[in-house]
Protein backbone atom coordinates (compact mmCIF):
# COMPACT_ATOMS: atom_id res chain seq x y z
CA UNK A 1 0.00 0.00 0.00
CA UNK A 2 2.65 2.36 0.70
CA UNK A 3 3.83 2.06 -2.94
CA UNK A 4 0.77 2.90 -3.99
CA UNK A 5 0.40 5.86 -1.81
CA UNK A 6 3.65 6.99 -3.08
CA UNK A 7 2.10 6.84 -6.67
CA UNK A 8 -0.39 9.12 -5.70
CA UNK A 9 1.80 11.47 -4.03
CA UNK A 10 3.69 12.04 -6.89
CA UNK A 11 0.66 13.34 -8.69
CA UNK A 12 -0.32 16.19 -6.21
CA UNK A 13 2.96 18.08 -8.18
CA UNK A 14 0.20 18.29 -11.11
CA UNK A 15 -2.50 19.24 -9.13
CA UNK A 16 -2.01 23.33 -8.72
CA UNK A 17 -3.90 25.11 -11.76
CA UNK A 18 -1.99 27.22 -13.52
CA UNK A 19 -4.18 30.11 -13.47
CA UNK A 20 -2.90 31.97 -17.41
CA UNK A 21 -3.25 28.38 -18.99
CA UNK A 22 -7.02 28.06 -17.12
CA UNK A 23 -7.97 31.63 -18.88
CA UNK A 24 -6.72 30.61 -22.10
CA UNK A 25 -8.71 27.09 -22.15
CA UNK A 26 -12.00 29.50 -21.26
CA UNK A 27 -11.42 31.74 -23.99
CA UNK A 28 -10.55 29.32 -26.52
CA UNK A 29 -13.58 26.97 -25.83
CA UNK A 30 -15.89 29.95 -25.22
CA UNK A 31 -14.82 31.96 -27.85
CA UNK A 32 -14.38 28.99 -30.29
CA UNK A 33 -18.15 28.25 -29.24
CA UNK A 34 -19.38 31.80 -29.60
CA UNK A 35 -18.02 32.47 -32.85
CA UNK A 36 -18.99 28.88 -34.39
CA UNK A 37 -22.81 29.53 -33.29
CA UNK A 38 -22.30 33.41 -34.72
CA UNK A 39 -21.44 32.03 -38.23
CA UNK A 40 -24.00 29.36 -38.10
CA UNK A 41 -26.43 31.73 -37.25
CA UNK A 42 -25.48 33.80 -40.58
CA UNK A 43 -25.15 30.61 -42.87
CA UNK A 44 -28.83 29.19 -41.94
CA UNK A 45 -30.25 32.47 -43.15
CA UNK A 46 -28.90 31.23 -46.17
CA UNK A 47 -29.35 27.63 -46.01
CA UNK A 48 -30.13 25.34 -43.18
CA UNK A 49 -27.87 23.01 -44.52
CA UNK A 50 -24.72 24.86 -44.64
CA UNK A 51 -25.45 25.95 -40.85
CA UNK A 52 -25.80 22.41 -40.16
CA UNK A 53 -22.05 21.40 -41.68
CA UNK A 54 -20.54 23.77 -38.53
CA UNK A 55 -22.57 22.00 -35.81
CA UNK A 56 -20.07 19.48 -35.38
CA UNK A 57 -17.78 21.94 -34.76
CA UNK A 58 -19.36 23.66 -32.35
CA UNK A 59 -20.32 20.62 -30.83
CA UNK A 60 -16.99 19.80 -30.36
CA UNK A 61 -16.22 23.40 -28.18
CA UNK A 62 -19.28 22.52 -26.37
CA UNK A 63 -17.63 19.25 -24.95
CA UNK A 64 -14.74 21.21 -24.00
CA UNK A 65 -17.04 23.69 -22.23
CA UNK A 66 -18.40 20.50 -20.57
CA UNK A 67 -14.81 19.23 -19.44
CA UNK A 68 -14.15 22.72 -17.54
CA UNK A 69 -17.55 22.67 -15.70
CA UNK A 70 -16.21 19.06 -14.99
CA UNK A 71 -13.41 20.52 -13.53
CA UNK A 72 -14.80 23.28 -11.35
CA UNK A 73 -17.21 20.35 -10.17
CA UNK A 74 -13.83 18.87 -8.75
CA UNK A 75 -12.47 22.41 -7.43
CA UNK A 76 -9.82 21.65 -10.05
CA UNK A 77 -9.82 24.60 -12.41
CA UNK A 78 -9.63 27.33 -10.22
CA UNK A 79 -7.71 28.21 -6.94
CA UNK A 80 -10.62 29.75 -5.19
CA UNK A 81 -14.27 27.54 -4.64
CA UNK A 82 -16.25 30.79 -5.87
CA UNK A 83 -14.64 31.09 -8.75
CA UNK A 84 -14.85 27.12 -9.69
CA UNK A 85 -18.61 27.18 -8.75
CA UNK A 86 -19.42 30.38 -11.11
CA UNK A 87 -17.54 29.25 -14.01
CA UNK A 88 -19.30 25.86 -13.58
CA UNK A 89 -22.63 27.37 -13.47
CA UNK A 90 -21.76 29.45 -16.76
CA UNK A 91 -20.82 26.41 -18.16
CA UNK A 92 -23.93 24.46 -17.52
CA UNK A 93 -26.03 27.29 -19.53
CA UNK A 94 -24.33 25.88 -22.34
CA UNK A 95 -23.92 22.47 -21.61
CA UNK A 96 -27.40 22.25 -20.11
CA UNK A 97 -26.42 20.02 -17.49
CA UNK A 98 -27.21 21.77 -14.18
CA UNK A 99 -23.93 22.72 -12.20
CA UNK A 100 -24.83 22.06 -8.77
CA UNK A 101 -26.94 18.59 -8.81
CA UNK A 102 -23.99 17.06 -11.42
CA UNK A 103 -21.37 17.47 -9.55
CA UNK A 104 -23.22 16.08 -6.62
CA UNK A 105 -24.02 13.14 -8.37
CA UNK A 106 -20.68 12.77 -9.93
CA UNK A 107 -18.89 12.82 -6.66
CA UNK A 108 -21.06 9.55 -5.99
CA UNK A 109 -19.37 8.14 -9.13
CA UNK A 110 -15.81 8.62 -7.73
CA UNK A 111 -16.83 7.49 -4.69
CA UNK A 112 -16.41 3.85 -5.13
CA UNK A 113 -16.50 3.18 -9.20
CA UNK A 114 -16.17 -0.19 -10.88
CA UNK A 115 -16.93 -1.75 -6.85
CA UNK A 116 -19.34 -4.41 -7.39
CA UNK A 117 -20.62 -3.72 -3.96
CA UNK A 118 -21.28 0.12 -3.63
CA UNK A 119 -23.10 0.49 -7.71
CA UNK A 120 -25.67 2.40 -5.78
CA UNK A 121 -23.68 5.35 -5.79
CA UNK A 122 -23.67 8.14 -8.51
CA UNK A 123 -24.64 5.16 -10.98
CA UNK A 124 -25.92 5.28 -14.48
CA UNK A 125 -26.69 3.25 -17.33
CA UNK A 126 -22.56 4.26 -18.37
CA UNK A 127 -21.06 3.95 -15.42
CA UNK A 128 -22.44 0.72 -13.63
CA UNK A 129 -23.48 -2.77 -15.30
CA UNK A 130 -25.03 -6.66 -13.96
CA UNK A 131 -22.44 -9.29 -13.82
CA UNK A 132 -23.59 -12.18 -16.08
CA UNK A 133 -25.18 -14.09 -13.16
CA UNK A 134 -27.13 -11.18 -12.45
CA UNK A 135 -27.75 -10.60 -16.21
CA UNK A 136 -29.02 -14.26 -16.02
CA UNK A 137 -31.22 -14.16 -13.30
CA UNK A 138 -33.62 -11.61 -14.21
CA UNK A 139 -36.55 -12.56 -15.78
CA UNK A 140 -37.05 -12.33 -19.40
CA UNK A 141 -38.83 -8.94 -19.71
CA UNK A 142 -35.89 -7.43 -17.51
CA UNK A 143 -33.53 -8.76 -19.73
CA UNK A 144 -35.02 -7.38 -22.58
CA UNK A 145 -35.09 -3.86 -20.67
CA UNK A 146 -31.30 -4.37 -20.02
CA UNK A 147 -30.27 -5.84 -23.63
CA UNK A 148 -32.34 -2.62 -25.25
CA UNK A 149 -31.71 0.11 -23.25
CA UNK A 150 -27.45 -1.12 -23.47
CA UNK A 151 -27.40 -1.33 -27.26
CA UNK A 152 -25.28 1.57 -28.42
CA UNK A 153 -27.73 2.80 -30.74
CA UNK A 154 -30.34 2.98 -28.28
CA UNK A 155 -27.59 4.35 -24.94
CA UNK A 156 -25.18 5.93 -27.08
CA UNK A 157 -26.99 7.95 -29.74
CA UNK A 158 -30.66 8.04 -28.92
CA UNK A 159 -30.63 8.53 -25.10
CA UNK A 160 -27.92 11.47 -24.57
CA UNK A 161 -30.08 14.15 -26.27
CA UNK A 162 -32.96 13.24 -24.53
CA UNK A 163 -31.37 13.24 -20.96
CA UNK A 164 -29.60 16.93 -21.09
CA UNK A 165 -32.07 18.48 -23.39
CA UNK A 166 -35.12 17.08 -21.53
CA UNK A 167 -34.36 14.88 -18.25
CA UNK A 168 -31.80 17.43 -17.23
CA UNK A 169 -34.79 20.51 -16.34
CA UNK A 170 -36.17 17.99 -13.54
CA UNK A 171 -34.30 17.14 -10.79
CA UNK A 172 -34.98 13.50 -11.77
CA UNK A 173 -32.28 11.58 -10.27
CA UNK A 174 -31.60 14.20 -7.27
CA UNK A 175 -32.99 12.56 -3.92
CA UNK A 176 -35.31 14.69 -2.24
CA UNK A 177 -33.36 15.15 0.54
CA UNK A 178 -30.63 17.30 -1.67
CA UNK A 179 -32.83 20.01 -1.09
CA UNK A 180 -29.93 22.86 -2.58
CA UNK A 181 -29.42 20.69 -5.26
CA UNK A 182 -33.01 20.30 -6.59
CA UNK A 183 -33.77 23.77 -6.18
CA UNK A 184 -30.75 24.58 -7.98
CA UNK A 185 -32.02 22.70 -11.06
CA UNK A 186 -34.89 25.31 -11.34
CA UNK A 187 -32.75 28.29 -10.68
CA UNK A 188 -30.67 27.16 -14.09
CA UNK A 189 -34.38 25.98 -15.66
CA UNK A 190 -34.94 29.64 -15.09
CA UNK A 191 -31.59 31.37 -16.55
CA UNK A 192 -32.13 29.49 -19.60
CA UNK A 193 -35.82 30.49 -20.02
CA UNK A 194 -34.09 33.81 -20.04
CA UNK A 195 -31.44 33.26 -22.28
CA UNK A 196 -33.14 31.70 -24.84
CA UNK A 197 -35.89 33.66 -24.47
CA UNK A 198 -33.63 36.89 -25.36
CA UNK A 199 -31.83 35.29 -27.62
CA UNK A 200 -35.04 33.62 -29.44
CA UNK A 201 -36.65 37.48 -29.39
CA UNK A 202 -33.16 38.64 -31.44
CA UNK A 203 -32.95 36.36 -34.26
CA UNK A 204 -36.18 34.50 -33.45
CA UNK A 205 -37.10 31.07 -32.35
CA UNK A 206 -37.27 28.83 -35.38
CA UNK A 207 -33.57 30.01 -36.00
CA UNK A 208 -32.18 29.58 -32.16
CA UNK A 209 -33.65 25.97 -32.92
CA UNK A 210 -32.48 25.09 -35.92
CA UNK A 211 -28.98 26.04 -34.57
CA UNK A 212 -28.51 25.22 -30.78
CA UNK A 213 -30.63 21.54 -31.39
CA UNK A 214 -28.62 19.94 -33.81
CA UNK A 215 -25.73 21.09 -32.06
CA UNK A 216 -26.51 20.00 -28.49
CA UNK A 217 -27.75 16.53 -30.13
CA UNK A 218 -23.69 16.21 -31.56
CA UNK A 219 -22.42 17.24 -28.58
CA UNK A 220 -24.19 15.15 -25.81
CA UNK A 221 -23.52 12.14 -28.36
CA UNK A 222 -19.87 12.89 -28.45
CA UNK A 223 -19.76 13.33 -24.34
CA UNK A 224 -21.69 10.60 -23.78
CA UNK A 225 -19.63 8.06 -25.40
CA UNK A 226 -16.52 9.57 -24.02
CA UNK A 227 -18.17 8.74 -20.45
CA UNK A 228 -18.96 5.13 -21.41
CA UNK A 229 -15.82 4.08 -22.83
CA UNK A 230 -14.09 5.37 -19.69
CA UNK A 231 -14.90 2.29 -17.33
CA UNK A 232 -15.70 -0.30 -20.19
CA UNK A 233 -13.51 -2.75 -22.60
CA UNK A 234 -11.42 -5.76 -22.06
CA UNK A 235 -9.09 -4.44 -19.87
CA UNK A 236 -10.93 -2.70 -17.31
CA UNK A 237 -11.45 -4.69 -14.23
CA UNK A 238 -14.32 -4.79 -11.57
CA UNK A 239 -13.83 -6.13 -7.97
CA UNK A 240 -16.22 -6.58 -4.94
CA UNK A 241 -15.55 -4.19 -2.01
CA UNK A 242 -13.32 -6.36 0.01
CA UNK A 243 -10.40 -6.14 -3.42
CA UNK A 244 -11.18 -3.06 -4.06
CA UNK A 245 -9.38 0.16 -3.66
CA UNK A 246 -9.11 3.87 -5.10
CA UNK A 247 -5.17 3.27 -6.30
CA UNK A 248 -5.78 0.23 -8.15
CA UNK A 249 -9.01 0.72 -9.64
CA UNK A 250 -7.59 4.11 -11.22
CA UNK A 251 -4.99 1.91 -13.36
CA UNK A 252 -7.00 -0.95 -13.63
CA UNK A 253 -10.78 0.31 -14.02
CA UNK A 254 -10.27 4.04 -15.62
CA UNK A 255 -9.30 4.00 -19.00
CA UNK A 256 -6.94 5.60 -20.99
CA UNK A 257 -8.57 6.76 -24.08
CA UNK A 258 -5.82 7.84 -26.83
CA UNK A 259 -7.06 10.16 -29.25
CA UNK A 260 -5.57 11.99 -31.92
CA UNK A 261 -4.50 15.30 -30.92
CA UNK A 262 -7.31 17.41 -32.50
CA UNK A 263 -9.43 15.04 -31.10
CA UNK A 264 -8.02 15.31 -27.67
CA UNK A 265 -7.89 19.07 -28.10
CA UNK A 266 -11.86 19.19 -27.86
CA UNK A 267 -12.31 16.55 -25.45
CA UNK A 268 -9.80 18.40 -22.98
CA UNK A 269 -8.11 15.39 -22.32
CA UNK A 270 -10.39 13.38 -20.42
CA UNK A 271 -9.12 10.77 -21.97
CA UNK A 272 -6.08 10.24 -19.71
CA UNK A 273 -9.07 9.32 -16.98
CA UNK A 274 -6.62 6.81 -15.31
CA UNK A 275 -4.92 9.88 -13.95
CA UNK A 276 -8.16 11.87 -13.40
CA UNK A 277 -9.07 9.35 -10.85
CA UNK A 278 -6.24 8.64 -9.24
CA UNK A 279 -6.33 12.82 -8.34
CA UNK A 280 -9.54 14.63 -9.10
CA UNK A 281 -7.73 17.48 -8.39
CA UNK A 282 -5.50 17.96 -11.36
CA UNK A 283 -6.67 20.18 -14.24
CA UNK A 284 -7.71 18.84 -17.76
CA UNK A 285 -4.92 20.27 -19.15
CA UNK A 286 -2.14 19.05 -16.49
CA UNK A 287 -3.60 14.87 -17.18
CA UNK A 288 -1.21 14.31 -19.86
CA UNK A 289 1.57 16.46 -18.53
CA UNK A 290 1.22 14.18 -15.41
CA UNK A 291 0.77 11.04 -17.36
CA UNK A 292 4.32 11.37 -19.27
CA UNK A 293 5.97 11.91 -15.78
CA UNK A 294 4.94 8.76 -14.26
CA UNK A 295 5.89 5.62 -15.36
CA UNK A 296 3.11 3.47 -13.33
CA UNK A 297 0.58 5.71 -15.35
CA UNK A 298 2.03 5.08 -18.53
CA UNK A 299 2.11 1.33 -18.25
CA UNK A 300 -1.82 1.61 -18.41
CA UNK A 301 -2.93 -0.10 -21.60
CA UNK A 302 -4.14 2.56 -24.06
CA UNK A 303 -7.39 1.97 -26.08
CA UNK A 304 -7.51 3.36 -29.62
CA UNK A 305 -10.76 5.26 -30.71
CA UNK A 306 -11.83 1.88 -32.94
CA UNK A 307 -11.62 0.38 -29.67
CA UNK A 308 -13.54 3.17 -27.33
CA UNK A 309 -16.65 2.03 -30.26
CA UNK A 310 -15.56 -1.56 -29.72
CA UNK A 311 -15.92 -1.04 -25.78
CA UNK A 312 -19.54 0.57 -25.12
CA UNK A 313 -20.92 -3.27 -26.16
CA UNK A 314 -19.20 -4.71 -23.04
CA UNK A 315 -21.84 -4.04 -20.59
CA UNK A 316 -21.35 -7.01 -18.43
CA UNK A 317 -18.70 -8.45 -15.44
CA UNK A 318 -17.97 -12.08 -15.64
CA UNK A 319 -16.26 -12.76 -12.35
CA UNK A 320 -15.51 -15.90 -13.36
CA UNK A 321 -13.29 -15.03 -16.44
CA UNK A 322 -12.56 -11.84 -14.53
CA UNK A 323 -13.23 -9.28 -17.45
CA UNK A 324 -16.11 -7.44 -19.41
CA UNK A 325 -18.19 -9.19 -21.66
CA UNK A 326 -21.02 -8.44 -24.23
CA UNK A 327 -24.19 -9.52 -24.62
CA UNK A 328 -23.35 -11.64 -27.08
CA UNK A 329 -20.41 -13.46 -25.54
CA UNK A 330 -22.73 -13.66 -22.83
CA UNK A 331 -24.85 -16.01 -25.12
CA UNK A 332 -21.84 -17.93 -25.91
CA UNK A 333 -20.74 -18.23 -22.02
CA UNK A 334 -24.41 -19.62 -21.32
CA UNK A 335 -23.71 -22.47 -23.89
CA UNK A 336 -20.27 -23.23 -22.15
CA UNK A 337 -17.89 -21.55 -24.58
CA UNK A 338 -14.84 -19.14 -22.72
CA UNK A 339 -12.69 -18.40 -25.26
Amino acid sequence: MTQKNDLRQDTTAFQAPILGKSIVQVVTSFGGFFATCAVMYLANAVSVWLALALAPLAAGFLVRIFIIQHDCGHMAFFRGRRANDVLGFACSLLTLAPYRSWRRQHAGHHGGWNDLDRRDRGADIYSSCLTVAEYRALPSWRRLWYRTTRHPIVANVLVPPLVFIGLYRFPFDTPKAWRQERRAVFVTDLALVAMFGGLGLLLGFGAVAAVQIPVMIAASIIGVFLFSVQHRGDTVVWARHKDWDSISASLQSSSYLRLPAGLQWFTGNIGFHHVHHLNLRIPNYRLQECHEAIPALRGVVPLSLGDGFRAVRSVLWDEESGRMVTLRQTDAIRHGDRA
